[in-house]
């Protein structure tokens, strides 16, 4: 009898055990899905964090961006993020690449930039900065500095569309601004 009642209170306590461990799990996922939600509802709605106009899915801003939006980039741990933070303000998006390049792999930096990023200038970026939008190519740098002045983002969507696909200059519009 009394292994049955030991057995049953071992049964209820693994019981409440579980229980607790899912609800913190599930509270864990409401936090993080909360912010996840901040931050594409943020990009969705058509303004960063800094009230310029992006589009959905866009990048967020290495200068404006809260620890926690940087914290929820695909690739940003809680201490790049730190990191990122701290070295603001950044003048470029070539000074951001140096900062994750200081404790990452090039491969994992450009990986970041994907997700965090300082927008490009179209009319005053340098070459480099450029090249360091994700995705870009030897030949894209050509066409985008070939373009120069930009009066306004349509004339950028109808001269790069020239060279690539819609869904591609919506992606390189994540990254630039005028």
């Amino acid at each position: 009898m009394r292994k049955i009642v030991l057995a049953a209170i071992a049964g209820a306590a693994m019981t409440l055990g579980a229980c607790s461990d899912s609800t913190n799990d599930a509270a864990h996922a409401s936090a993080d899905n909360a912010t996840e939600n901040s931050v594409s509802n943020t990009a969705a709605s058509g303004q960063s964090a800094d009230g310029a106009t992006v589009a959905a899915g866009a990048p967020v801003n290495a200068n404006t961006a809260t620890a926690a939006q940087l914290g929820a980039v695909r690739g940003v741990s809680p201490e790049v993020a730190n990191s990122i933070a701290a070295g603001r303000p950044y003048s470029s998006v070539v000074e951001l690449n140096a900062k994750l390049r200081a404790t990452m792999s090039p491969e994992a930096a450009s990986a970041v930039l994907a997700g965090v990023f300082v927008p490009v200038n179209l009319n005053t970026a340098s070459r480099e900065e450029i090249a360091l939008i994700p995705g870009m190519t030897s030949r894209m740098v050509g066409e985008f500095l070939e373009y120069r002045p930009y009066e306004n983002m349509d004339e950028f969507n109808r001269e790069i569309g020239k060279y690539v696909d819609e869904s591609e200059v919506t992606r390189f519009r994540r990254y630039v601004t005028l």
